[in-house]
This record gives C-alpha cells, structure tokens and sequence, in this order.
C-alpha cells in the first residue's frame, strides 16, 4: 500500500511553557501556549535553521566534544606524499577532500566554474565541486563584509570593485596557484555532548571557491578537493571557531610515518610529559621559530648563528604540507658532511640526480647518527636516520637511503616538512604563541587536555573500538569544554587501511582522561606512482 504523500508544509504544534506558581495550599499551575498556530505551516528549511540556531547556543552554553575526519594519506613521496582529509560543507552537506597545510591560512574547495581543476584523481578519492548556488545557507562574501578584510590578510589580491565581490589569489612555494572568491556556508560535525551521541552539529565559516587552478594542482595524480589552511590568520578555520567560542587558538598533531600513513590531528592541546616548547617569532604569517644550531652526532656544526636569523622574511618554518625538509644554502653543506664522515668508513657515498645518497645493507639506525635541531628556550627537536633518510631504491641487492634535506639556494629560509614532523607530537599554541613537540609511536592514543564548567581540569579518553570491517571510520563524540570550547579530532585514516577511532571516558582520581588510538583494517595496498 502506498504511503500517504508527505506535505508541503509541516504543521507545527510547539508549545511553550508559561508558569504561574500560586503560593497557597494547592498546586503550583502551568499554562501551556501555542508559540506557532496550528494553522501555520513553516518550510522544511526553516525549521532546519531555527534547529541550527538552537544547536548553536548549545554549543555556547554546554560545550561540544569530539569531531573527527577519516583522512588518507602518507608522507612517503614515493606513494602519496601528502595528507589529506574529508570535511562536509553547505547544505546539503558534501563531502570534500582537503589537504592538511599548516603553511597557509584558507580552506578553499573547487568551484564549479573552475578553470583547470581536475575532474578525477590518481588517489581514487571522488572529486567534488562547490556550487553556493545549490546550497540555501551559502552567501557570497561582499568587498563591504568585514570578513573579507580577514581575507585579504592571507590573500594576494584587493577586493573587486567591479562586482563587489570579495576574491583571493594564492602563488604556492611549486609554482602552483589558485584564484576565486570567498564565500559563507556551514561546515558540518558530529559531536558527543553531555555523554550523548549529537548528530549534524554545524558552524557557519568563510571558506574559498576556486574558479582557477594553475601548475601541480591541475593534476590528477594525487588531486584532491582543495587545501585545509591551518595558520594562524584570522581567516584560518582554527582561527574562526575560536572566534565562535567553539575551540580553543591551538591544535596538534601526530602523523603516523610508514607508509601505511595515519595520524591524529586535534583542535586542542596534545598533552605528555615529554612535550619541549619553543616560542614563535612574533608577527610572522607562518609558522617559523628561532632555530639557533644544529648538532649531529652531538657535536655542533660550525654555522655562523646570522644563517638562521629570522629578520626579512627568514627563519626556520613549521609546515606539514610541505612533504622533505629544506635547509638554508650556507647550512646545507656542513650538515651533509657531518653526515658523510661518520658513516663513510661503513657505506658506499653515491650521488644520485644530484642527491647525496648512500648504499648499504645494514640497518641504517647501526650507522647513520642522531641529529639535533636545536631551538630557542632549550628544546631540541631529535632525528633519527628515518628522519632525514628516504629509500630510493636496491642497486645490486644494496639499498640506497637518500638524504631528505634539500637546499633552498641563496635564501636563509629553513622548511622543516612531514619527513621531519612525522612521529612526533607537534603542539601548535597560537594563544599563547609557541610549538612543541615529542617524538611519539602515532599509533599509540594521546591525552588531550580540556577543563569542565568547575574550572577542573580534565582529560577525555579516545579509545580503539572495531568497526567490524566495516570500510566507514566510526563516529564518537566527546565530552564539552567551559565556555563552549572543544577539543576537536580528525581521525587521519592511512592510505589502504580503514581505522576505527573510538571514544570512552575513564575517570580516574577526579579527572576523565581522552585517549585516541587505531585499529588498522589493512587492505590491498595502492602505490601512487
């Protein structure tokens, strides 16, 4: 039998509660009134709007908890070499895959229009396009909005005057390049508010809409959707939920280095003992910290200190879409031959397509030496060999393990990427503007600290739980933040593996402790050539 077709309208019957308390030896008596007539229809898009508005101020009041993002991608640059997340935007939500950059500030996705954006991907990710035209809670951004002066804080280019439409044009350090225009929708979460399971939570946040790509992201190989800007601009979206009350200014991350790939990527402080901190050079776009030597072996390499200052647009620069590491032109070749002194009596030097490489067939950990970069305030960030070595290939049954550091020619700029940050925590403080780090197995779970309305410091529990093979990453939320502040999670699912992130909460001498950890599902695996 058929079902009875669906109205256009919905009838609404709220009601809202007048109280009246008669001070006397009956009752106290409530009187129920109609805040909508019964005779009043609403559109189903409105109703949907009142309940955002509504789930917002619970934001405000309560708090949310855990977000979390299944994301594919590795550091190796001989599979993926980046990456890369899946976030929902507009309404009806659609899924977009981002790549994570803490060296820009915008999330921008493809626009419809676009001009150059690829329409498949090597990474066998379905590729989306924007289109606020389809979405009834995107607005366009006005050269007039005061959000559009945050863009132009992180853009190359002025608001037109022609259409009074606020734009962007951004010039990667590849050559690459993107232009179009900003616009308003809802970015859209799950949460896990006062012990329950909160579906379709959003946010209102002012993202981009390319219309033009140019250079390396009008390929297919490794395309995605857009780029995830993590600065610390207004315009970041780190940036714009704090500004809402729903983040605290900082996020961490742990990027998981074989090459099955993984991590985990909070809105939030990552908190172990182990974690040094250094301060950021103040009033700088970009993440770039005061590097002040650099060690191996535990001996001092003989650069002039000038070589790592960080006046015109120098400096050492934090950057997870960055995949090797580069270091600045009179720092470059001590550091080489520090290294080549130590372990040539044991291994072949071989120069390969200008690279300085090595064949061996031992374990590069007997032979290679620790190196240490070490920072303002006395934090040293520690390198094994597979910190700065990548196997290129076997020549005669011998490996060859490559040196990841590249030289940036006639610059004083030092680029420390995923070859360098990958197993390790990475604490980015923008409130009160310092890095820190701890080298860390990101298969592990990690504390991350919150506080509850008590004022009591607390630390939520992210615990494994199987998804029963199921190939979805599992969903759950956490517990709120005073004042509406998170911790959020992205989950960074590997490539050719599925992982489960589970939640609980474990209360342990008056605090609740959050773990995050993996449970790995591998499957056939795909190598990006």
């Amino acid at each position: 039998m058929a079902a009875a077709p669906f109205p256009a309208g919905i009838l609404i019957a709220a009601v809202v509660f007048h109280a009246t308390v008669v001070l006397s030896s009956f009752p106290a008596t409530f009187h129920l009134e109609r805040g909508i007539t019964a005779n009043h229809k609403l559109k189903l898009s409105k109703l949907k709007e009142r309940d955002r508005v509504r789930h917002a101020r619970m934001l405000q009041s309560s708090g949310i908890g855990v977000v979390d993002f299944p994301v594919q991608g590795t550091f190796n640059p001989l599979l993926v070499g980046l990456y890369y997340t899946r976030l929902q935007l507009g309404s009806p939500p659609r899924d977009f895959h981002v790549q994570i950059d803490t060296g820009s500030d915008v999330l921008w996705v493809s626009c419809g229009s676009c001009n150059g954006c690829p329409v498949n991907s090597g990474l066998h990710t379905p590729l989306n396009f924007f289109d606020p035209g389809s979405s009834p809670t995107a607005s366009l951004i006005s050269c007039s909005d005061q959000r559009c002066s945050l863009g132009l804080q992180s853009s190359d280019s002025v608001c037109s005057s022609q259409n009074n439409q606020c734009g962007y044009t951004f010039q990667y350090g590849d050559g690459s390049g993107t232009s179009g225009y900003y616009v308003s929708d809802l970015l859209h979460f799950n949460t896990v508010l006062g012990g329950s399971v909160m579906d379709n939570f959003s946010a209102p946040i002012v993202f981009g809409c390319s219309t033009l790509k140019t250079g390396d992201l009008t390929k297919s190989d490794v395309a995605v959707d857009g780029i995830f800007g993590f600065g610390q601009q207004d315009m970041s979206v780190v940036s714009q939920l704090a500004s809402q009350g729903i983040t605290p200014r900082a996020f961490s991350h742990c990027l998981k280095g074989d090459d099955s790939g993984g991590g985990i990527l909070v809105l939030g402080e990552i908190v172990e003992p182990n974690i040094v901190y250094t301060p950021l050079v103040p009033s700088q776009p970009h993440y770039n910290l005061y590097l002040q030597s650099i060690s191996v072996n535990g001996q001092t390499l003989a650069i002039d200190s000038s070589v790592f200052g960080t006046s015109s647009n120098q400096g050492t620069i934090i950057d997870s879409g960055t995949t090797l590491a580069y270091l600045a032109e009179a720092a470059y070749d001590p550091f080489i031959s520090a290294i080549t002194s130590i372990v040539s009596p044991s291994v072949h030097p071989y120069l390969s397509k200008g690279s300085h490489c090595y064949l061996m067939s031992s374990s590069i950990n007997d032979i290679f030496p620790q190196v240490s970069l070490n920072f303002a305030g006395g934090a040293s960030m520690i390198l094994i060999p597979q910190d700065y070595l990548i196997q290129q290939s076997s020549i005669t049954g011998a490996l060859l393990w490559c040196i990841g550091f590249q030289k940036i020619q006639g610059q004083g700029i030092t680029i420390l990427g995923d070859l360098v940050l990958k197993d390790k925590i990475v604490v980015y403080d923008i409130a009160n503007q310092r890095i820190g780090w701890a080298n860390y197995d990101c298969s592990m779970s990690v504390n991350v600290s919150t506080a509850l309305d008590t004022g009591k410091s607390e630390f939520v529990n992210a615990g494994t739980l199987s998804n029963n093979g199921s190939p979805k990453t599992m969903l759950h939320k956490m517990t709120p933040r005073p004042q509406g502040r998170v911790v959020l999670l992205f989950w960074l699912q590997p490539v050719a593996a599925w992982c489960a992130l589970g939640l609980y909460l474990q209360r342990l001498q008056g605090h609740v402790v959050l773990r995050m950890s993996s449970a790995m599902y591998t499957d056939t695996a795909r190598f990006i050539q």
